[in-house]
C-alpha cells in the first residue's frame, strides 16, 4: 500500500510538470496532497466577496457547501474516534473542533493565506477570512473530487495538525454559555447589548457589551453578532476570575 502511494505521487508530479498551468497546479498540490481536476472551483474558493480580482464570482456559495461537508466529515470522524461518548459530547466536540477561530488558524498553517484574494487589510482584524476560505476550499474539493477526497484532505492535511485531538474537543470555549451558567448559579442577571455596527470591506462589523445586573462588565468585537458577544463574555469571565 505504501509503495502504491509512493509511485502515485511520482506519477502525479510528472503530470503536474507537463501541465501548461503547472505553477498553479503545483501550489495547489502542495496544499491538497492530490492533483486537482480543474482549477476553476479552487480559484473561486480563494476569492473573497470584497475582491475585484475574480471574474468567476466569490467564494460564498462554496463556503456554504464546504461548511456542510466539513460538518459531515467531522461528525463521522468523532463518531468513530469516541465510540462510548453520548450525542451531547459529540455535538459539543464538533463545535470545538471546527470553530471559526480554529479554522482560521488551520487555514494559515496550511498556507491558504497566500492565495486568498480580498480587499483591505485582512490581518488587521480577526475576520476569519482564511477560515471561511478553508470551508470554500472544502466545497471546491467536493465539486472536483467528491466526499472521499474531502475526508482524506481533512484527516491527513488539516486535523493531523492538531497536536492533541482529545484536549481540543474537550476544551470549552463557549464563553457566553459559561457566563450564563455562572450567573444562574450566583443568581445574577446577564444580558448582551450590541452597541455598534458598521459595514467594512471585510463585511459587517459588530461591538457588543456583556451586562451584569445592568452594568457593563465586558466588551467584544467581531464580524458577527455571535463573535462579538463571545468576546464580550470572555472579557467578563476574565474580570470575574
Amino acid at each position: 500500500m505504501k509503495a502504491d502511494k509512493f509511485f502515485k505521487k511520482i506519477i502525479d508530479k510528472i503530470r503536474l510538470l507537463s501541465h501548461k498551468d503547472r505553477e498553479s497546479y503545483l501550489l495547489l498540490y502542495s496544499i491538497l496532497g492530490f492533483v486537482p481536476g480543474s482549477l476553476r472551483p479552487y480559484k473561486m474558493a480563494m476569492t473573497h466577496s470584497s475582491s475585484t480580482a475574480g471574474k468567476l464570482g466569490c467564494n460564498e456559495r462554496l463556503e456554504f457547501l464546504g461548511d456542510a461537508v466539513l460538518s459531515s466529515v467531522t461528525a463521522d470522524f468523532l463518531y468513530s474516534r469516541f465510540r462510548r461518548e453520548r450525542e451531547g459530547f459529540l455535538s459539543k466536540s464538533r463545535s470545538n473542533l471546527v470553530c471559526r477561530e480554529r479554522l482560521n488558524e488551520l487555514a494559515v498553517e496550511i498556507g491558504l493565506d497566500r492565495f486568498v484574494h480580498a480587499c483591505g487589510d485582512t490581518n488587521k482584524h480577526n475576520s476569519y477570512i482564511y477560515g471561511n476560505a478553508l470551508e470554500a476550499l472544502i466545497g471546491a474539493i467536493y465539486i472536483d473530487k467528491g466526499y472521499k477526497h474531502c475526508r482524506m484532505f481533512l484527516l491527513e492535511k488539516v486535523f493531523s495538525r492538531l497536536d492533541n485531538i482529545e484536549s481540543v474537543v474537550r476544551l470549552d470555549k463557549n464563553y457566553k454559555s459559561r457566563l450564563l451558567e455562572w450567573s444562574q448559579k450566583q443568581h445574577r442577571k446577564v444580558d448582551f447589548k450590541m452597541v455598534h455596527e458598521e459595514q467594512r470591506a471585510e463585511g459587517a462589523f459588530f461591538i457588543s457589551e456583556a451586562l451584569l445586573d445592568g452594568e457593563p462588565i465586558g466588551r467584544g468585537e467581531g464580524f458577527s453578532k455571535r463573535e462579538s458577544q463571545q468576546n464580550a463574555a470572555r472579557e467578563a469571565l476574565e474580570k470575574l476570575g
